[in-house]
Order: C-alpha cells, then structure tokens, then sequence
C-alpha cells in the first residue's frame, strides 16, 4: 500500500502517529529530571551510551548494512556532531533555564531552518505558503517566549538566564537543522536511515564523553532509580523504539503527513509542563500557543504540496528529543 492510499484513519497510522508524538512530547519534560544535580553533558553522554548499541541492534535486526565507505563516515561524523553533540547539548542546557514545553514550542520551528538552509545549499524552492505559516508561528512562539522572559525572576538587561536559554536553545535548533541538511545529500541517501543514525550516534558519543570530561569533570554516578529511569526511557524508547515508527510512518503515508505529528509533540509537551513544572497560562501565552498551532498547520501543508525530503518531520531525532 503506497503512501497516497494509506488512509490517515487505518490503525497501523494512527497507532505510530499518537504514539511517537506522545513519547517525543514527554522527553522533553523528562529531560528537566536528567539535569537536576547531574551535569546535563553527562547525562547527554549517558543517554547515547546507552542508545547507541541499541540502535545497531536494530539496524542488525532490520538487515541494514552497517559497513560505510569512507565518505559515508565523514558524514556520520558530521551528522553525530551536529545532531547528537550540538543538538542536544544545546537543548539540555537550554532547560536548565526556560520551560521545557517552551524549548518543545522553539523545537517546533526546526522546519524554518530547515527550509532555509535546504534552499542555500540544496537549491531547495521555498514556496510562499510556507514563509506565512512560519511567519504566523514565529510570531506565536514569540508570544510564549516573552511571557517566558516576563515570568523570570532573574530577568535583566538582557532577559537574565532566559534569555540564555533562549540563545542555547537556539543554536540548538541551528544544529539540528544542519544535521537534516546534510544528511539530505547524495551521500546520505544512499545509505540506510538507521545505519546512518546508528554510526553518527556513535560519533556524537565519543564527542560528548570527551566534552563531558572538559567540562564537567569525571563521570558522577547518581544514585536515583528516577533518574536511570530516565536514562533508560530517553535512550530506548525516545530515541530508538520511536525511529523504526517514525520512518515506516514516512514510508506509509508520506513525510509531509508524518509531520503533522509535530503537533502532537508539542501539545504534549505543554500538557507536561502545565502539569509539573508549574506552567500557568494567560491570555498572551494562549493566543501564542493559538498562533503557532495554525502557523505549523499552514506551513506544514505548503510543504507537504511540495514534498521536499529534508522536510520529514524536521529532524532525524527527534529522535531526539
């Protein structure tokens, strides 16, 4: 059954597409647990160690090749630190100061670099439809951030540590698109998804077990079952038991309607942070959350008219998250 039959209403759809944007929603709540006394590089560094085996052994259990030539590597080394170093780094240190649902809402734009970056070093046409959406989205995801940055106690010239959790999250965001990007290129695709993934995985682990060393200090150990719960629950089901469904969602019914599911992240990621963190909703952070919701609708169906492949989702993690 081809991507234009599958119906969005068939169980074997609706099943991975609640399911994914359910858990990537949560990992991000999840990820405020892994950095509460632990060095957040170091629970980086943990959550790999631990996911990237395990994503070998699916690429073994898939019958993916696992041998890349040498310009395949470079470009998992390129993809790993982008995406599994940068990327997450960023994103982990970025909650240690705004809203874990906020950092979810910014994520969520990955899509405009994504676009952009596709366009400079692709060729990629940008269609007008989706420069509105995102224009209407980023005017919402404004909203919340100012009332994110009105809601800080530490705020001052220059927005206190919100203002730092914003930049983090943003250079996180800048990675992570780069990572799409050039894993989009000749090379990329023509080598199994989770082969990639698995080796970049393992790239970026190297790079984050030395940059947790640097920076951090030798490995600590947490004692909390809570905590290697999370471990756990980040490593194999938000990143590894969630690739497989995500990809076969791309194969069954398109990377345009996958994306959709993006929508499903971030209102579980809000519902989260509604819940245990305290996160009090206002009249501004409604209509922002209002505004980005629609902003993401109307991109996200500019895009699908056009189909461009850098766009499935916005992410190879997401994974990742």
């Amino acid at each position: 059954m081809s991507a234009a039959q599958t119906s969005m209403l068939h169980w074997r759809v609706i099943v991975p597409f609640v399911l994914t944007g359910t858990i990537w929603g949560s990992t991000w709540w999840v990820i405020t647990g892994q950095i509460d006394g632990v060095p957040a590089a170091w629970s980086v560094f943990y959550r790999f160690a631990l996911a990237t085996p395990a994503l070998f052994i699916v690429a073994a259990l898939m019958q993916r090749r696992l041998r890349l030539s040498r310009p395949e590597h470079l470009l998992a080394i390129g993809v790993g630190l982008a995406q599994f170093s940068g990327n997450f780094l960023f994103v982990y240190h970025s909650e240690l100061y705004v809203t874990s649902g906020i950092v979810a809402m910014m994520f969520a734009l990955l899509m405009v670099p994504n676009a952009v970056f596709a366009r400079i070093f692709l060729g990629e046409r940008v269609q007008g439809g989706f420069v509105l959406g995102s224009a209407v989205a980023i005017v919402g995801v404004s909203f919340l951030l100012w009332h994110e940055w009105q809601a800080n106690p530490d705020a001052g010239v220059i927005g206190g540590n919100v203002g730092l959790g914003i930049v983090l999250a943003v250079i996180g965001i800048l990675a992570a698109s780069i990572a799409n990007v050039i894993q989009a290129n000749p090379t990329g695709r023509a080598v199994p998804m989770v082969s990639l993934l698995a080796w970049a995985m393992l790239y970026g682990t190297l790079f984050d077990l030395g940059f947790a060393w640097v920076t951090a200090g030798p490995p600590p150990v947490p004692e909390g079952a809570a905590y290697w719960g999370g471990i756990v629950y980040l490593a194999l089901i938000g990143s590894v038991v969630t690739f497989p469904l995500h990809y076969n969602l791309v194969r069954e019914i398109g990377a345009g309607r996958t994306a959709y599911n993006s929508i499903v992240t971030i209102t579980v990621a809000m519902l989260l942070s509604t819940l245990f963190e305290g996160y009090r909703w206002t009249p501004l952070t409604a209509t922002g959350m209002g505004l980005a919701l629609l902003g993401m609708v109307l991109a996200l169906r500019a895009r699908r008219q056009k189909g461009v492949q850098v766009q499935q989702s916005g992410s190879l993690r997401h994974e990742v998250d």
